[in-house]
């Protein structure tokens, strides 16, 4: 942009004045100041389509979509180079700048990083950029927080509180098959076998697996079903006419209710997941195996949801090393 810049105004030199060429330059270099910003704009806006497209096609869910899609259009408002040239300098000075202003956690600002990181890699994958701005920008080490889970007694507490075969089964279900809450909804009536005391459910990026209950989510299951009157094909509706399929939002809304009612601290559905990972792994049971329940593709992420109880710990201690 600078060389015609220039060429123009030695090109019209001979014909303006002092304060004529300084008008054009003014003028100029407003116009094609802007021109740039909008070829950018236009650039940017297209490799994160792309990008967008191919994790749409790997399996990635909508949530999923958006967070990357918000993620990397704030980094794009706030660094003006174009994004083949960004450099690890200007996306370190995001990140910090970033974390200044909004005052949030390390753990908030590693996922920013993840998700941008991913965008460049795959830039990179695709040989729209030699190396990615992202490579020497590493993991950022956070507290590594014990998160707690519901008890026994906290269990028998919310069992106890329910006033309806409903809110029974989705706790039951919730607590012995460890699954997601957006799978819960999602979940028909067919997909339940009961004589195996099993049900097929459909993880992140649509993966299948099959999930186990016990006979008490069983038998509370199917006093539920046998309370309806309604033909909706879902296994969870609202208690409401017309009955619809219960959303994600009314299940935590319910558990936080019940919850509140006992004085019991933030119980909602992941709750119930992370507590299901964590007796199994304290009765013994193999951590691969919990990693296949869950749906989980790394065992990482299975590792985090697993707290080891300290007094099994002990106990271990004291019978193998003491």
């Amino acid at each position: 942009m600078e060389d015609k810049l220039v060429n123009i105004l030695n090109e019209m030199a001979e014909y303006l004045n002092i304060s004529q060429m300084k008008k054009l330059q003014e003028v100029l270099l407003k116009n094609l100041s802007q021109e740039e910003a909008v070829k950018k704009e236009v650039e940017n806006n297209t490799y994160l389509q792309m990008f967008l497209d191919a994790k749409k096609i790997e399996g990635c869910s909508v949530r999923t979509l958006q967070y990357y899609q918000i993620t990397v259009e704030r980094l794009f408002q706030m660094i003006e180079t174009p994004v083949r040239k960004i450099t690890t300098e200007e996306i370190r000075s995001y990140l910090s700048e970033y974390q200044k202003i909004n005052g949030c956690s390390k753990v908030t600002i590693d996922n920013i990083r993840r998700n941008i990181s991913s965008f460049f890699s795959w830039l990179e994958e695709e040989d729209y950029i030699l190396k990615s701005p992202m490579r020497r920008i590493h993991k950022i080490k956070t507290k590594q927080q014990v998160k707690e889970i519901i008890s026994d007694e906290a269990i028998e507490k919310l069992r106890d509180q329910c006033n309806n075969a409903r809110d029974l089964a989705i706790i039951d279900l919730l607590y012995s098959t460890g699954i997601r809450v957006g799978e819960l909804v999602n979940l028909n009536i067919k997909d339940v076998d009961f004589e195996a005391r099993e049900c097929v459910v459909f993880g992140k990026g649509d993966k299948e697996r099959r999930v186990y209950f016990d006979a008490k989510a069983k038998l509370h299951l199917q006093n539920y079903l046998d309370s309806r009157l309604d033909d909706n094909p879902a296994l969870f509706v609202t208690l409401d006419v017309p009955h619809d399929r219960l959303k994600i939002s009314g299940v935590e809304i319910r558990l936080r209710e019940l919850g509140r009612k006992l004085n019991l601290t933030k119980i909602h559905p992941h709750k119930f997941r992370r507590t299901m990972a964590t007796r199994a792994i304290d009765k013994g049971m193999p951590i691969e195996q919990v990693q296949k329940i869950l749906g989980h593709s790394q065992i990482d992420t299975t590792m985090q949801y697993a707290i080891v109880n300290q007094n099994n710990v002990k106990t271990s201690h004291q019978k193998y090393i003491a």
